[in-house]
């Protein structure tokens, strides 16, 4: 299955922000393919409805213990501020994490009945 248009939007203008340099704006793309991966995935689950900012999914995300730690982790690493010298403490990439915690989430979807 593709990835939302909305998802690859968001993707390619994270892709499209590192490459120029602005590494906040590629972390803010990066946030929203995630939040937008969520809401995808959430409207598919048998609960309530939640919806929340970027940052608010990446939390609940994070929370999630039916999800894989490496997934988690990645969310973790999202939401984790950089410093003003760009400094972050663990290696950083904003595209890599997205894209993992997406696949996941686009993945579960995919195998649900």
């Amino acid at each position: 299955m593709a990835w939302p248009i909305s998802i690859t939007r968001e993707l390619v203008g994270a892709a499209a922000a590192w490459k120029s340099g602005n590494d906040g704006k590629a972390r803010v793309c990066a946030r929203r393919a995630v939040a937008l991966a969520d809401e995808a995935w959430l409207a598919q689950q048998a609960s309530p409805p939640w919806s929340g900012d970027a940052m608010a999914h990446l939390r609940r995300i994070q929370q999630e213990v039916s999800f894989p730690s490496s997934v988690r982790q990645a969310a973790e690493r999202l939401t984790t501020t950089v410093t003003r010298k760009h400094r972050a403490p663990f290696t950083t990439d904003p595209i890599g994490d997205a894209n993992a915690v997406i696949e996941f989430l686009i993945g579960a979807s995919e195998t649900r009945p």
